[in-house]
């Protein structure tokens, strides 16, 4: 099963499917699926020139701000327990907003302006960026460290943003980036999807180069068979029987975004054709909206 425009009634299909049980966009807010979903949004609307689909996109844009926007950032999502600020969610709605804005400049603006708005909150001079900030971003949430990957994420994110604007944000970044990529070790799924998908913007620079390495050599220690023609990928290579959908997901971006191992890609959609895990996962918007990105990666890409 190729990851193409062959997909698009398939892809439709599922997003008539969550629109009738209120699963997305009309359920509740979350800012990583809401990224996601506004990219996918504006996929549709590229292959499809259908205008509906640029103007939902814009409608989920403004009910974001509507429910999660703060005077400085996005909170987490719409339910009581996610509050604060999450920098990695913040980098994935500047990349959305970025391809809307490709489409309608105005947004590739707000994008630019968040990324400067939330930098100082979150960067930690010579050290590295905050995983997660209290809602109003004036201290840390208690209980949370550094993120891993956060300062890949901005560094990327601002580059394709604009490199003149985020000059001076861009160089903090850089400085951990050169700092950490050396010694870069991720073994987690959607982790690593994330650090793929990341490197194939600046395929031809060193960090990224051992990212993807790197990466490459996890992944394929966390493969597992599922019956013939379909797989998955592990939790964790010591957790070989867990397995998310939206992580894999997340696999598939980065996959398709670096030309890898295509008969695993088609074995992934296999599998997760009819999987089911039996849980609250079955019916979260992050599985579904992601899963129609990872058939359609659009401007994912």
């Amino acid at each position: 099963m190729a990851a193409t425009a062959e997909n698009i009634p398939k892809v439709l299909a599922k997003l008539q499917w969550m629109r009738e049980q209120h699963i997305w966009p009309n359920g509740l807010r979350y800012l990583w699926t809401d990224a996601h979903g506004v990219c996918l949004l504006v996929s549709l609307y590229k292959e499809l020139q259908e205008e509906k689909y640029l103007q939902e996109a814009e409608s989920v844009v403004a009910d974001v701000y509507r429910v999660l926007g703060r005077p400085r950032g996005l909170r987490i999502g719409e339910e009581p327990d996610r509050d604060g600020q999450y920098f990695h969610y913040l980098t994935k709605w500047m990349y959305a907003l970025h391809q809307l804005g490709k489409v309608k400049p105005e947004y590739h603006e707000r994008a630019v302006n968040l990324a400067k708005d939330v930098h100082h909150a979150f960067y930690v001079p010579g050290v590295g960026v905050r995983w997660k900030m209290l809602e109003d971003l004036s201290g840390p949430y208690p209980g949370y460290g550094l993120g891993g990957l956060d300062f890949y994420d901005g560094f990327v994110t601002y580059r394709l943003l604009d490199p003149t604007a985020l000059s001076a944000e861009i160089v903090n970044m850089q400085q951990l980036v050169m700092k950490d990529y050396k010694k870069f070790s991720c073994t987690q799924d959607l982790g690593l999807g994330e650090c793929l998908w990341m490197s194939h913007f600046f395929p031809d620079e060193e960090w990224a180069k051992t990212l993807r390495q790197r990466s490459e050599v996890t992944l394929d220690s966390m493969w597992v068979p599922a019956g013939e023609g379909s797989g998955y990928f592990c939790r964790h290579p010591a957790a070989r029987s867990t397995v998310f959908g939206f992580t894999n997901f997340g696999v598939l971006y980065g996959l398709q975004s670096v030309g890898l191992w295509p008969d695993r890609v088609s074995q992934l959609h296999e599998f997760f054709h009819t999987y089911k895990s039996g849980d609250a996962y079955d019916t979260k918007s992050i599985t579904h909206v992601m899963h129609c990105n990872s058939l359609l990666p659009g401007v994912i890409l």
